[in-house]
């Protein structure tokens, strides 16, 4: 999250993305419009007015992102943890989603990927015979 710059933002057609893989991400109503303000107006805490910098979360030391250490202490003042919220949401988006689907999306490695959904018990083994009977029956 500390090295997205200000290009992984996208918005077209009224639609706000965020490019974390591959594939971009629609981003919610709240969270689409907290995404544009950053991008809009985003500061260092060196610097005090608006920066031309190209990241989306800038550092104290000019041309450089927010340390990894100083975006966590930013999240922690929110009370957010960032290991257990992003072991929550992969452990989620696997139990929805094919490991193959999770990696190309999220831009992780497949080996990774699989972990993930085995963790969460994810069983996608059938899950092209369904799409493809899907896709029969609609012929």
């Amino acid at each position: 999250m500390a090295r997205l710059t200000v290009d992984h933002i996208e918005e077209t057609d009224g639609a706000v993305r965020i490019r974390l893989g591959d594939v971009p991400v629609d981003l919610p109503g709240p969270i689409a419009e907290l995404a544009l303000r950053q991008v809009a107006v985003r500061r260092s805490h060196a610097v005090l007015a608006q920066t031309d910098s190209p990241w989306l979360f800038p550092g104290g030391q000019p041309g450089r992102p927010i340390s990894v250490w100083a975006m966590g202490e930013r999240l922690r003042k929110f009370g957010i943890r960032l290991a257990e919220t992003c072991s929550t949401a992969l452990f989620q988006l696997a139990t929805e989603l094919p490991a193959a689907v999770l990696a190309r999306t999220l831009g992780i490695d497949i080996t990774v990927a699989v972990k993930w959904q085995r963790a969460a018990a994810g069983d996608w083994a059938t899950y092209a015979a369904a799409a493809s009977r899907r896709l029969s029956d609609q012929n």
